[in-house]
């Protein structure tokens, strides 16, 4: 596998990858394997837009020799059990993202609800899960002028990636549609309800 591995601190990498679906096939990779019990002294395993942090190494430098050896499979969306979140397509920017996809604005709710998203990481906000899974012509781009306050549930569309508003912040995603899924609960175990690795799939709320 072709990465570059950075010390982070005694026990931990800072693995580089070439981007952002080989640093996913690489967390999945290092999830299983921990699971397995193969890595077992890997205490975090944090996936970012290019990279991957590994923590509790005894020994990070005979780790990053043995990654280089590594065979990473690419990762399939869809083929574990999704969490679904139901969701209402009324958001303010529907209409206009409809018109990139030229397409009317009830058919992104057919585009949506198809697509098999996957958690790439988590940021920005407690909660916030960065979903893959859009074409690349169905990306698009931020707001010219960001929100001052977008409201928690909010679903929104931004370069490759969607997500849902764990809270009500400022923000410049293009918002599509709102849930009423409750993304962070301190009380719940995970406190996420979208973690990383996690398949996701859209349903229209009843």
């Amino acid at each position: 596998m072709r990465v570059r591995v950075l010390p982070a601190g005694a026990s931990g990498v800072l693995v580089e990858t070439a981007d952002g679906a080989a640093a996913a096939a690489l967390h999945a990779e290092l999830v299983r394997r921990r699971g397995e019990g193969s890595l077992p002294q890997v205490t975090e395993i944090v996936p970012a837009a290019r990279t991957v942090l590994v923590t509790g190494l005894a020994d990070p430098r005979a780790f990053a020799a043995a990654l280089a050896r590594w065979e990473v499979p690419p990762v399939e969306p869809g083929r574990g059990e999704a969490v679904e979140l139901p969701v209402r397509f009324d958001g303010p920017d529907l209409a206009e993202v409809a018109e990139r996809w030229g397409m009317p604005p009830a058919q992104v709710a057919d585009v949506v609800t198809a697509t098999p998203f996957r958690v790439a990481f988590c940021g920005f906000a407690p909660g916030f899960g960065y979903l893959t899974g859009l074409p690349e012509r169905l990306h698009v781009p931020r707001r010219a002028t960001p929100r001052t306050a977008v409201p928690a549930g909010s679903v929104g569309l931004a370069g490759p990636y969607a997500g849902v508003y764990p809270r009500a912040s400022p923000g410049g995603w293009q918002l599509v549609a709102t849930t009423d899924a409750l993304l962070w609960d301190p009380a719940r175990e995970p406190a996420a309800l979208l973690v990383p690795g996690a398949d996701v799939r859209f349903t229209v709320a009843t």
